[in-house]
């Protein structure tokens, strides 16, 4: 049965090869990167074997109405929404990973593909990753029935409970340990992503309600009107909260941002001229003036030019 498990499972003999086919690569200074592409693949075919599972369920079909609302109203879930931000992010990140490998990261696709990689996780992945699997595990330890209620254990199994809900984390959690961020990317279009998805499925839950005169998650049932008021202005704060507490987090992980060492040897001549070509001696630009030159266009690339035509003189 065990030999029959392994031969059958593809994440087990991916797994075993990506590990026993490179066993050198830990001695190389791309284990770093070899070990993040090993993550994204595994992460990428966990969220799709997770999406044709869910596709499989059948629920739409299945007798009791409270099961065929999970059908009904898939799409209303943040658990969802979620999970299709995680997929985007891992295959965006698998792609980087392979832009690196081709050493083709510093193209204008690997700089645009690790740009919205990083933006992406940031702004949409971290915080509202943390947000459901903290809320659903926390409210579901006080009362499983507000959020999960038990019947839906007859077609939902428990692992599958894990994967939207546990899984989504443990992605966190790796990503954090190998990749610095330890600064946002673009904070002004992360946070118009943020506050997007915030108020969009805001919108989504509230009219679901208002319409069906059902909530999706029953633990709003239980409160009354200024309760659930409050309760969505914390949700919206904390989900700030864990945007804003990723990147000193990321700085404990990974150390400050590496400084430029100032002790490295300069060029004595550029020592005397500013980034942009012109003297930092009064005298020599008067003097270039004088040549009939204007000292504030004068560049390093046409002094060149003046001192080995001087040269070839002498």
């Amino acid at each position: 049965m065990e030999e029959l498990w392994k031969d059958s499972n593809i994440f087990y003999n991916v797994l075993c090869f990506l590990i026993t086919e490179n066993e050198k690569l830990f001695d190389r200074s791309d284990a770093i990167l070899y070990w993040r592409t090993v993550f994204h693949i595994m992460g990428i075919l966990h969220h799709v074997y997770i999406g044709l599972f869910a596709k499989g369920l059948n629920i739409q079909n299945h007798p009791h109405p409270d099961i065929r609302i999970l059908h009904t109203y898939g799409p209303g879930y943040l658990t969802g929404w979620n999970f299709t931000f995680q997929t985007i992010f891992l295959g965006l990140s698998l792609v980087n990973d392979v832009l690196e490998w081709l050493d083709k990261q510093s193209s204008s696709l690997g700089t645009k593909i690790k740009y919205w990689r990083d933006v992406i996780f940031c702004g949409m992945v971290l915080p509202f990753t943390m947000f459901v699997s903290g809320m659903f595990w926390t409210v579901y330890a006080i009362d499983r029935e507000l959020v999960f209620p038990k019947i839906y254990d007859s077609v939902v199994p428990w692992w599958f409970n894990h994967c939207v809900h546990t899984n989504i984390m443990v992605v966190l959690l790796v990503e954090t340990l190998l990749q610095a961020r330890r600064h946002p990317t673009n904070r002004r279009l992360e946070m118009i992503l943020f506050w997007s998805v915030a108020l969009s499925y805001a919108v989504v839950y509230y009219t679901i309600y208002f319409v069906t005169d059902r909530w999706l998650y029953q633990v709003f049932g239980v409160m009354n009107w200024w309760q659930v008021c409050l309760y969505q202005l914390f949700i919206w704060a904390i989900t700030y909260v864990f945007y804003i507490i990723q990147f000193p987090i990321n700085r404990l992980v990974h150390g400050a941002e590496p400084t430029i060492d100032n002790n490295e040897e300069k060029d004595p001549v550029d020592d005397k001229v500013h980034d942009n070509g012109r003297s930092l001696n009064p005298e020599e630009n008067g003097k270039v003036a004088a040549d009939g030159l204007p000292g504030d266009s004068w560049s390093l690339k046409f002094r060149s030019i003046k001192n080995n035509t001087e040269n070839s003189r002498l």
